[in-house]
């Protein structure tokens, strides 16, 4: 099977066959050009320093996802928040509080993260590590 075209609604931005999902990832990082380009930027760094076999996938129409053996997480971007959404966040320890959104659900959890604001790195790359751990422990 190949891969589908992608072709973002803002029109400035297309993958194609070619394209892998980190380029894909690469051009959202550099189509942002602002705050969320440099927080999803930030993100990504931590994932891949948490878990260095993360795969990198895109996602329903262009949403960046993170995986290893099963999805850890995706980084959505909104006009004023960055939005990590972890696939089975309600199943990992939270011990530094870091989800503060979609905590609802019985299954996701999500970090909302606002202009200006920063993120616990260490707590973060735990998350990202219990995930895998979890994804893995089939």
């Amino acid at each position: 099977m190949g891969k589908a075209t992608m072709v973002m609604k803002s029109g400035s931005m297309e993958g194609n066959a070619e394209s892998s999902p980190s380029q894909l990832i690469d051009a959202r990082i550099s189509e942002l050009g602002d705050w969320r380009g440099k927080t999803l930027s930030h993100v990504r760094a931590l994932v891949k320093q948490a878990d260095p076999e993360v795969v990198e996938e895109w996602k329903w129409r262009g949403v960046p996802v993170w995986s290893h053996a099963g999805i850890i997480c995706t980084g959505e971007t909104y006009k004023n928040v960055v939005k990590v959404t972890f696939a089975k966040g309600a199943s990992l320890p939270d011990p530094a509080g870091l989800f503060n959104s979609s905590l609802e659900g019985n299954t996701r959890r999500a970090i909302d993260i606002r202009e200006g604001e920063d993120i616990d790195e260490n707590a973060f790359k735990a998350l990202i590590r219990a995930a895998a751990a979890l994804n893995t422990a089939r």
